[in-house]
């Protein structure tokens, strides 16, 4: 996976801030390939409870990841009970690491 240590305990300290503690963070897609260069950060944020404004708790966690990774593109998918699942959380689920 290519982020660092110190980016993974920031991007799972702003969930806990933008989600809650139970919140857990899953990074899919290209970053976890170690031989690519560059590409944007997918990031599924899963929360257990439901959640009222989804779009609001994505634009600010990839804001403020953007921010940590100078820029970067950051993309945030949002997983909680009251939200439709749809084959991109699926690859998410099966692909994806969890930080």
């Amino acid at each position: 996976m290519r982020l660092t240590d110190s980016q993974i305990q920031t991007i799972r300290q702003l969930a806990c801030q933008l989600a809650g503690r139970q919140s857990r963070v899953r990074v899919f897609g290209s970053r976890l390939d170690d031989a690519a260069h560059g590409g944007d950060l997918d990031l599924m944020l899963e929360l257990p409870e439901p959640v009222d404004n989804p779009a609001l708790i994505a634009a600010q966690m990839s804001a403020q990841v953007s921010r940590i990774m100078h820029g970067r593109k950051v993309d945030v998918l949002i997983s909680a009970p009251n939200l439709m699942q749809l084959p991109i959380h699926d690859l998410a689920l099966k692909e994806g690491q969890l930080l």
